[in-house]
């Protein structure tokens, strides 16, 4: 089994968090998005829309994130629930993350990251607005976790998906949002201590 990715990017994190959480021994590919690596004729050849991961099972190539997580549940089991309605709920918030809160968190992550390297200061609207639009969704989050260790009666894709933007939050002094949440900082913190993230971000 091959990974190819970048290990700074948050959709290549989630499959290693995932493959780390199994046991799953694999290769890691670098593709180095950094210099462009993933528009090359190689990785397009690989991943079409020239973005990363991309998984290869013995020749069995597949890309997307979410796609990756829910075939390597199907394959080894144990990444999400076998109840219908705690699966329907784990399904409901992975459609929430990808929906209402990775994009405006991502606006304020990529505008406090990448200023630096244009040499200009971030656009404090822009990480004002990001920070609001992720905010909303924590908040509706924040709620369904009253009385739950995990969002879906267990640690599951669920809790993956959401990781790498709020492991990106606090790295870019955006944290406040989720600390202000009692229910979400708690549940972050059973997260980020999971040996599986450690192990993702370099820190396992």
């Amino acid at each position: 089994m091959k990974v190819y990715g970048h290990p700074a990017s948050t959709c290549v994190r989630k499959v290693l968090c995932a493959l780390a959480e199994k046991g799953v021994d694999y290769e890691f590919v670098l593709v180095d998005i950094m210099k462009g690596d993933q528009k090359s004729p190689e990785h397009l050849a690989r991943q079409p829309f020239g973005v990363v991961p991309v998984l290869d099972d013995d020749g069995f190539v597949l890309y997307e994130s979410r796609a990756i997580l829910r075939y390597l549940n199907a394959k080894f089991g144990g990444l999400a629930p076998t109840d219908a309605k705690d699966l329907g709920v784990m399904e409901q918030w992975i459609s929430v993350e990808q929906s209402y809160f990775s994009p405006p968190a991502m606006k304020a992550i990529l505008e406090i990251f990448f200023s630096p390297m244009k040499g200009t200061t971030p656009d404090p609207e822009v990480v004002k607005n990001g920070k609001e639009g992720a905010a909303k969704a924590l908040d509706v989050l924040e709620r369904a976790l009253v009385g739950k260790e995990w969002i879906a009666g267990s640690f599951s894709i669920a809790e993956i998906t959401y990781a790498p933007y709020f492991q990106y939050l606090f790295d870019t002094g955006l944290g406040d949002i989720v600390k202000e949440r009692p229910n979400v900082a708690a549940w972050w913190g059973r997260i980020s201590e999971r040996p599986s993230w450690r192990k993702a971000i370099g820190k396992g």
